[in-house]
Formats: C-alpha cells, structure tokens, sequence
C-alpha cells in the first residue's frame, strides 16, 4: 500500500513538471525523463507508488555534459587564457551556487518532489537540492534530445552568467580565499570533515563540513574530494555574516 508521505500526488508532480518544462521551452519527447530528474532520493524513503529511483543517475550524466558544454565554450572565448585560468572560471561556472541561483532564477523549486519531511523543511528550496536539480534537467535534456538541445540550454541558461562571473571576479578559488581569511584574522586553517555519504557506491557523494574551532561555516557535497572542499568553502564564504561573530579565538 503506497504511503502519503510526500510532497504531491504524482499527477500534482507531473502537472508541476509539464509546468517547469512549458517556461523552459523544452518540448519532451520522453517527460519521464524529466519527472525522474525532479525527484529527490527523500522520496524513495516515503513513497512506494512507483518512485523507485532519484535523480542523482541524472546528475551525474548532468554534471559530466555541462562541464564538457562549459570547458569547449571557454576554450573558443578566451585563446590567451592559460589552463589554470580556463579551469577556475569553469569551476565557478558550473559551482553548485551559480547552478542555485540560475534554477532559482528558472523557478525549479515547485516542481521538485520531496519527501514531506523534507518539505516542511523546504529543503525544495535548498541551494544543493536546486542546483543538483538543474544537473539532473541537463542529463534528461542530453537523453530525451541530444548533446546540441542541451549544448544550446546550457549556453543559454549557464554561459550568460560569466559576466557577472568575470566582473565581480567570482572565479577566485574559495578554498584558497577562506583559507587566507581565516589565516589572516584567526591565524588558523579550516578544517574539513566528510559527515555523510549518500547514493549507490558507483555514484556517491560526500556531504563535507568546514569548521574552525568547533564552528562550522559552511558545508558541501561533491563526488570528489577537490568539489566538495570547494563547495563548502564557498558556502562558508557566502555565510561569512553568520558565523564569524561565533568563534572565540585570537592570535597568539
């Protein structure tokens, strides 16, 4: 017998998905791709009507064609810019943040199907939940319709925001700036601790804190060590305000 326990009936769900793609312009050949990319793994604990898989297959595929999307796109830009460079302006490109804001921007959050918990919560609203959300769009998008419709919903969604990427220098390394924040202020280095794994061991992903003195500042989640420490140092940078107040620490 199916519990109740989640955010909407699975026609609401669809209807809300149908809703998402109609302001997209994306004009599904297969919507159950799309409905699968709308599905947080809460669900799987609260549902047995026929949710038997989350996004994160999705986001993976997702992850994968929008940095291909993103690194040919710079390359062709910017011809005098080295490697390295080329690498960190990618990286705040496709950065869970700038993916946040943009699905946000997109109003993905109604259509996202969560457990009821999480609802309540509004983890619907969650800057990972949306971003990971946009991730797994893009991996639906290459499946249903191929790598030049997704290649064009990339450029068109993600690439527009490098200038303000470029203008406002979004593309300094987080994990070196908090770093030389705190070294700076507290003469210390943050620590990072991975405090929880989720999805299949071919899949998973690391939920990451970043702390100073018992503090923690921010956290993130990555398949990789190098994502994740950027991830929650930049979601340490972004909630400076929060907690900088909290650590009781001076220089020796």
């Amino acid at each position: 017998m199916s519990r109740i326990s989640i955010r909407y009936s699975r026609t609401e769900f669809e209807s809300q998905v149908q809703i998402l793609l109609d302001s997209l312009k994306i004009q599904p050949k297969n919507i159950q791709l799309y409905t699968l990319a709308c599905v947080h793994r809460s669900v799987l604990n609260e549902a047995t009507d026929g949710y038997d898989e989350s996004n994160e297959r999705l986001e993976y595929l997702g992850d994968a064609v929008l940095e291909l999307v993103i690194t040919e796109a710079l390359f062709h830009s910017f011809p005098e810019k080295s490697e390295g460079e080329l690498t960190d302006i990618r990286s705040a490109l496709v950065r869970g943040r700038n993916l946040a804001v943009i699905a946000n921007e997109l109003n993905f959050s109604p259509a996202i199907q969560v457990s009821r918990g999480e609802y309540n919560a509004k983890w619907h609203e969650n800057p990972y939940i949306l971003a990971n959300t946009l991730e797994a769009i893009i991996g639906a998008l290459y499946l249903d319709q191929w790598f030049e419709v997704a290649r064009a919903f990339i450029i068109r969604h993600v690439y527009t925001t490098l200038p303000n990427i470029l203008e406002k220098s979004l593309f300094v390394d987080p994990k070196s700036a908090l770093q030389e924040l705190t070294q700076e202020v507290w003469g210390v280095t943050p620590m990072y601790e991975v405090v929880d794994e989720v999805g299949a061991d071919h899949n998973k992903a690391y939920i990451i804190t970043v702390s100073l003195h018992g503090v923690e500042l921010g956290r993130g989640r990555g398949s990789s060590k190098k994502k994740w420490e950027q991830d929650s140092a930049e979601n340490a940078l972004g909630r400076k305000g929060e907690w900088e107040g909290k650590i009781v620490w001076s220089r020796k």
